[in-house]
């Protein structure tokens, strides 16, 4: 009995702006601060390999010093327009009736919820009132690779079932209008808000790639690199300057050892499908792996006309593989970094 991953769909909020359109609200935001220090502000958002980002707020609302409840209010009434949306749009092109689902796993960390998203999307789209649910919160970017390895264990000891994983975040809800520290900058600088869903299940006559394998991989005494701390003014960025550094020191016993277990190489995977966690951390992995001849070339997409979208983000690089209607026999390697700090890795084969 395979599980397979079965479709997956995205959904943007209704604001955007280029990066080009951004730079007027930096005037603004950091006025009085000096002048050598605007400039520099201004060419990490220009060189952050991000040309358009999504947001569930006017960029307005994003540059004005609002409370946290505020903030959070607004991440609360977004989700659940967004979690409805995107699962519907899954649904639709799956072909499924939502009560055909059997369990749902939404997943989110830039705000907080009790309860926790699937339980609206039961209410208003009437899912089944025994489906079982699970919300995953502090995962971070990692999480919508979690989301699929929860899945898909659930699938494996329930054959003939389905799932759903929806991912939904709004990082500009956790921009501190009062933090000019480089990781509250860098993070403003690449990340955007989005939705996606992926659905899986373990029916027979259900088809799409099969998840050959999952695992997670925890770099020791790392706690400190990656997360969100919260704070009276909301959630404030934790991002280590080393976690590109980090990432590069541990690739190897990433990648090979995982993939040597199922008996090939990385010569034998067709599609990189990895997290477009920013530019450096990209830049990193994109020369590891052209060293081994693959290239990252969805994730620099996504990352360009998106943003990091938090844990949505690398389903949107698996949703532009899919659609591509690869060849049977195929592979694709799902990698994603997280708070902990942790790797998360999906081998699938088409």
């Amino acid at each position: 009995m395979n599980v397979k991953i079965v479709t997956v769909a995205k959904q943007l909020p209704q604001y955007s702006r280029t990066t080009t359109e951004i730079l007027p609200y930096l005037d603004i935001w950091l006025q009085g601060q000096d002048d050598r220090f605007i400039k520099k502000v201004k060419k990490i958002f220009e060189s952050a390999a991000v040309h358009k980002r999504y947001s569930i707020m006017e960029p307005q609302e994003v540059f004005t010093a609002t409370s946290f409840e505020e903030k959070n209010d607004i991440y609360c009434r977004e989700v659940i327009v967004l979690g409805e949306q995107v699962l519907q749009k899954a649904l639709d092109k799956a072909q499924w009736d939502p009560q055909s689902l059997d369990y749902i796993i939404t997943v989110s960390c830039t705000g907080i919820m009790i309860p926790s998203l699937d339980a609206y999307l039961i209410n208003k789209m009437k899912l089944r009132q025994d489906i079982v649910r699970l919300p995953v919160t502090e995962m971070g970017c990692a999480a919508g690779v979690s989301g699929i390895l929860y899945a898909k264990n659930f699938l494996k000891a329930n054959p003939g079932k389905r799932a759903a994983v929806i991912a939904v975040e709004a990082p500009t809800t956790t921009f501190q209008l009062d933090d000019f520290s480089m990781p509250n900058i860098v993070s403003a600088a690449i990340f955007g808000d989005g939705a996606a869903c992926c659905l899986l299940s373990s029916h027979e006559s259900d088809s799409g790639p099969v998840i050959l394998d999952q695992e997670m991989y925890h770099f020791y005494d790392s706690e400190q690199m990656m997360g969100f701390k919260l704070t009276n003014g909301g959630l404030q960025m934790i991002l280590d300057i080393e976690v590109p550094n980090t990432i590069a020191l541990h690739f190897d016993k990433i990648i090979h050892p995982f993939l040597e277990k199922n008996q090939i190489t990385i010569k034998d995977i067709d599609y990189m499908i990895f997290h477009p966690g920013g530019k450096k951390i990209v830049a990193t992995v994109e020369e590891l792996f052209s060293g081994l001849g693959k290239d990252i070339d969805d994730t620099k997409e996504v990352l360009m006309q998106y943003g990091n979208m938090s844990s949505a983000t690398v389903l949107y690089v698996l949703e532009r593989i899919i659609d591509r209607k690869p060849q049977a026999g195929e592979r694709g390697l799902m990698l994603s970094f997280g708070p902990g700090f942790s790797a998360q890795r999906v081998l699938l084969q088409w």
